[in-house]
């Protein structure tokens, strides 16, 4: 960006700028100078922050927190998929001008380059070890050393696919690096979405500073995956391996895999077949050749690495050897991550390039020398204690907090074992401004940059993921993505950015790949379908029934045992009413906790719970409406929990007028939106099946036992107006509320879409359109009969006959029997279908499990 333009942007608002806090004690201010007065390149974004004042930019945080809610944009989600953790993103981005990030990016691909080439020695040819530029003990005794990568096969000159660096400025401004990311690094998407947020919520501002874009480095993201499998073949498929729901960074992962257009897969997803890795789906096995994992080194190939993995590919590390599939990052670049290697970085640099390291790294000390173990225990006040070996377990240590007794715990524990700890100075890092509860305040601040391998080199990300600590207190940054709050990157440039020249794919429409789902996936969205439609089933009985107890009209005690009965069968949580009829008086405990408590299987809430939960697995298929919805019925839902702290509320039913409200809007969006492929179509067998089951199953508990014609009435027409048939009814029948005539609209009416013959009938077409195995039967198969003879048994009843009281049990016994026979075929067809179509078998494992081998 040139001087005339920062010069426009803030001449827009004549008013004085200065910094908003005090300059920072020994730290780099990002945005002030020593003057106080914004520097350069932050003129335009602190004229638009006064400009705003401070309704203006309370109002933008807290739309982009909306905007970030309803992306799903999430980190750590919890075992409760009710109140996952939003990304937190502060709105005023980091600026850098372009003339300094061409600097920083030179030394960034030279740093790249040369993570690459130690990767290469270190299980190739080992000149550091030899020529003892690296002590052996670094990489020996390092468990991310894996000896089955030696001589590991990479299709290309360049093994090492993705590079991240942490960074940090000194109190003069020069970029520092603290650490390296080359197993898996993390956080690219979350910069993709920090900068699509941002520019929504200031777009003028963003649109007008010239930020230099992102698609350029995810389009070369693209590009070299796909060239990674050249040698393979010319339509690579190309899959995203993640740790599942409930990785902390599991938001970015099904976010990266959106964009780049592969598919998100679990360790369970994948299977290895005659040396090559396939992927699992209903259409088969598919072969996979490329595969972008976010899954740790040992969590990667139970067969060689960690038996008790339960994220990775048994015989992956085998066909990686082989050549048979691409690995990025390839496995055993965990090793590159220990902070021992910064202490020997500038003459590894030398070594194998013959080049002064341009990026200097925090100056650092591995305890397993002898002087720097002097040095260390010499001056452990003033130094940063970390383990040589990354675990979770294994925290950095900040000696200048600590007072005496704890430091002589850290010296103890030094000296116990030297090799395993690496001291580094303590660098406190620059501030930034960033807006809190409505003011701007400086915080610590910490870049994280990425690196790309292309064809000239690497290609870096214009930008990057800064962040910063959450508040003035801490003075350190957590490296952790989820333990800090988040800030855009940008580089300004000179000129206006272009858009990216993205080039034709000439692969013949013939060989392009079609939409190849994961067995996982259409499990979880078959469940999906099937707790929305317990929920809402449940929520419109539970509505009835608040309505007739707190009606106008007399509700007799043969009524209310008949829903009450019925409440508990739906449901299924048992005894409930039906074994408890003392309960039947005084129902208001029972039937808040069948809507509420979420630790109750059966219950509306645990039912809500179950099917996000579900979501939650399968995020990366759900539409920016859906997530939407979703997020409302979580509001919902925590507005019931509220309603029924005390119990139940005055007037209940009002309360779940907006679950109700979600689930239909849900069910309608995937109606009209969705594709007709197969996540849809066993979204809607989970539903249709379950609205089936639950329907007969209503229709035996309530409708099986004679009553007195007025009660009977009230029984029926409670049926009726839970499945939103009761006007239907009326204006059909008019007055006569006869059981025969409501079984008529319930049982056997096609034109009615909640009648069991519908979703009996819904069901037949659907299964004519699943894949079927290639082995030959006779005849139909199982399924088929099953809901063949369903719908026959429907079909071929008489109304009239059911509707008869047998003498000698006084019940409706032909419709229980009907209703039961039904019941149990449908069950029989959902077993049929999990065995024929998801995945329930377990792969191979070691032999010997690791804990048990110190006993052998």
């Amino acid at each position: 960006m040139t001087e005339s333009t920062i010069a426009k942007l803030a001449a827009q608002d004549q008013a004085p700028l200065t910094a908003p806090y005090v300059a920072p004690d020994r730290a780099y201010d990002e945005a002030f100078s020593e003057t106080r007065q914004p520097r350069l390149p932050w003129q335009p974004v602190m004229s638009a922050v006064h400009q705003l004042g401070t309704e203006g930019m309370q109002d933008r945080h807290l739309r982009a927190q909306r905007i970030l809610r309803d992306d799903g944009a999430t980190y750590n989600l919890k075992s409760d998929p009710l109140s996952p953790n939003v990304w937190s993103l502060d709105i005023i981005p980091n600026v850098i001008d372009k003339s300094e990030w061409l600097n920083l990016e030179a030394a960034l691909k030279q740093r790249a380059h040369l993570f690459d080439l130690i990767y290469k020695d270190l299980y190739g040819e080992q000149r550091l070890l030899k020529e003892g530029v690296l002590p052996s003990e670094i990489v020996f005794s390092h468990p991310g050393f894996l000896r089955q990568c030696h001589g590991m096969h990479w299709p290309s000159g360049t093994a090492l696919t993705f590079h991240a660096v942490d960074l940090v400025r000194d109190q003069s401004g020069q970029f520092i690096a603290t650490g390296d990311r080359t197993q898996a690094p993390s956080g690219a998407g979350y910069a993709l979405e920090n900068r699509t947020v941002v520019s929504r919520v200031l777009p003028s501002l963003f649109r007008d500073s010239q930020t230099m874009r992102l698609a350029g480095f995810f389009q070369t993201v693209r590009e070299t995956l796909s060239q990674l499998a050249s040698d393979l073949t010319d339509a690579p498929r190309i899959v995203v391996l993640t740790p599942g729901a409930y990785s902390s960074t599991y938001f970015e992962q099904a976010y990266l895999a959106n964009h780049l257009g592969y598919p998100l897969v679990q360790g369970g997803d994948l299977t290895v077949r005659n040396g090559k890795v396939w992927m699992k789906s209903l259409n088969g096995l598919s072969r996979v050749d490329v595969i972008l994992r976010r899954v740790e080194d040992a969590y990667c190939d139970q067969a060689e690495l960690r038996s008790d993995s339960t994220l990775g590919v048994p015989g992956l590390l085998e066909v990686a050897r082989q050549g048979n599939v691409i690995i990025a990052n390839p496995l055993g670049t965990g090793l590159l991550e220990t902070p021992a290697l910064l202490a020997f970085l500038p003459q590894i640099s030398q070594t194998l390039l013959n080049e002064t390291l341009l990026l200097p790294s925090v100056t650092s000390y591995w305890c397993g020398e002898q002087e720097h173990l002097a040095y260390v225990l010499n001056n452990l006040h003033q130094l940063i204690i970390k383990p040589a070996f990354r675990s979770i377990d294994n925290k950095s240590i900040y000696c200048h907090q600590l007072d005496e007794k704890a430091l002589s715990e850290v010296r103890a524990k030094i000296l116990a074992d030297p090799v395993a700890y690496v001291a580094q100075d303590y660098i406190p890092g620059s501030v930034t401004p960033v807006w809190d509860n409505g003011e701007m305040l400086a915080r610590p601040c910490i870049l994280r940059t990425f690196s790309v391998a292309n064809e000239s080199g690497y290609c870096v990300m214009p930008g990057g993921l800064s962040r910063v600590a959450e508040s003035t207190a801490e003075a350190i940054v957590s490296k952790n993505l989820s333990g800090s709050r988040s800030k855009d990157m940008w580089v300004l440039s000179d000129t206006t950015e272009t858009d990216i020249d993205v080039p034709l794919d000439n692969l013949p429409i013939s060989q392009a790949q079609v939409a190849n789902l994961p067995s996982r996936v259409i499990e979880n969205l078959f469940w999906f379908g099937r707790y929305a439609e317990r929920a809402e089933m449940s929520l419109r009985l539970m509505r009835t029934i608040f309505k007739q107890l707190n009606g106008i009209d007399h509700f007799p005690i043969e009524s209310r045992e008949v829903l009450l009965g019925a409440m508990s069968e739906i449901s299924g949580s048992q005894p409930g009413f039906i074994e408890q009829p003392e309960l039947l008086m005084q129902p208001n405990d029972e039937l808040a906790a069948l809507v509420s408590d979420g630790q109750r299987v059966g219950s509306i809430k645990s039912n809500l719970q179950l099917m996000l939960a579900c979501a939650e697995q399968v995020k990366e298929m759900l539409s920016a409406d859906t997530r939407i919805i979703l997020n409302e019925l979580r509001d919902h839902i925590h507005s019931v929990d509220r309603a029924y702290v005390n119990g139940l509320p005055a007037v209940p039913e009002e309360s779940l007028d907006g679950l109700v409200t979600s689930l239909l809007a849900i069910s309608g969006l995937n109606h009209e939106s969705m594709l007709r492929g197969m996540d849809w179509m066993f979204q809607e067998i989970g539903r249709r099946t379950e609205r089936a089951l639950l329907t007969a199953n209503l229709l035996k508990t309530t409708l099986s036992k004679p009553l007195p014609s007025l009660q009977q009435q009230q029984v029926l027409e409670s049926v009726l107006l839970s499945v939103e048939a009761l006007i239907s009814f009326r204006r059909r029948y008019r007055t006569r509320a006869r059981v025969s005539y409501g079984l008529d609209l319930l049982m056997i009416d096609r034109s009615n879409p909640r009648s069991l013959i519908y979703q009996v009938d819904q069901l037949r077409k659907y299964l004519e359109e699943l894949p079927q195995s290639d082995q030959v039967s006779l005849g139909l198969s199982r399924e088929k009969r099953l809901i063949i003879k369903s719908l026959n048994d429907i079909q071929l009843a008489d109304l009239e006959s059911l509707a008869q009281i047998e003498e000698s049990t006084q019940t409706r016994a032909q419709l229980t029997e009907l209703m039961g026979q039904v019941i149990e075929q449908l069950e029989q067809l959902t077993t049929i279908i999990s065995d024929k179509y998801f995945d329930h078998t377990a792969g191979p494992q070691q032999l010997i499990k690791a804990k048990w081998k110190n006993n052998v």
